[in-house]
């Protein structure tokens, strides 16, 4: 007796949009260590409800990673 097929088709959509602990985990960071670190500013999507914006933590983390690239070429330099 032959299987029956079937086919299943499933779209995943990314959030943008993240609560304080889904961004902190973003991040890599513990809940705890985010709120006391992160200057990013969340969006009120509405009363109560406060996200942060994907977009946003990644220009934080590129600018942070171009800070270290430049202290590292400094002190390279420095070093000369």
């Amino acid at each position: 007796m032959p299987m029956a097929s079937a086919s299943l088709n499933i779209t995943v959509t990314e959030k943008r949009m993240l609560n304080q602990s889904e961004a902190a985990g973003y991040t890599g960071l513990p809940v705890k260590h985010f709120k006391a670190t992160c200057p990013v500013q969340p969006v009120e999507m509405r009363p109560g409800s406060i996200l942060w914006d994907k977009r946003d933590l990644d220009q934080w983390i590129d600018a942070m990673k171009e800070g270290a690239e430049m202290a590292t070429q400094d002190a390279i330099l420095g070093k000369l």
